[in-house]
């Protein structure tokens, strides 16, 4: 059972599909022959999305206390679902088991923060995370203290 999160949180919400932190990839340069790894495209498009919304949300920086995050992703309902379907995801009985995987959800956020919001995502000592269907996709993000008890 996680503890009473603080008032001086930082919310905010990031429109559309959610997007699951990238493997980082290899390749070698066929004049030099060195390795080089680079991120995802896709990667540093959410996670600059990411910043540049947390920032916009008047987000504080938490120096090195330990920190709450919640992630909520709610995936866009597909057009040929059932009426009756719909209305089971909408309330929440139905819940997406698909990809991308909750924890790469969690990964991209909390990479996305690091030295903007907090010191390092080391900091986090309590995840909360779901997945749900909506009319709208998205996911919101909540980061916050423990209290002093930590």
């Amino acid at each position: 059972m996680h503890k009473e999160r603080g008032t001086n949180m930082i919310r905010f919400t990031v429109p559309g599909n959610p997007v699951g932190k990238g493997r980082a990839r290899t390749c070698s340069s066929k004049y030099t022959g060195k390795v080089h790894s680079f991120t995802p495209g896709k990667t540093v498009s959410y996670e600059n999305l990411v910043k540049i919304l947390a920032t916009e949300a008047s987000a504080q920086y938490y120096a090195s206390e330990p920190l709450t995050l919640c992630v909520t992703a709610y995936y866009e309902i597909p057009k040929s679902t059932s009426k009756k379907n719909v209305a089971l995801m909408l309330a929440g009985n139905m819940r997406p088991i698909k990809k991308p995987d909750l924890d790469n959800i969690i990964k991209i956020v909390a990479d996305a923060l690091n030295g903007v919001c907090y010191h390092d995502d080391s900091q986090f000592v309590v995840v909360i995370a779901e997945k749900y269907y909506a009319e709208i996709a998205r996911v919101e993000v909540e980061i916050g203290g423990v209290g002093e008890d930590g």
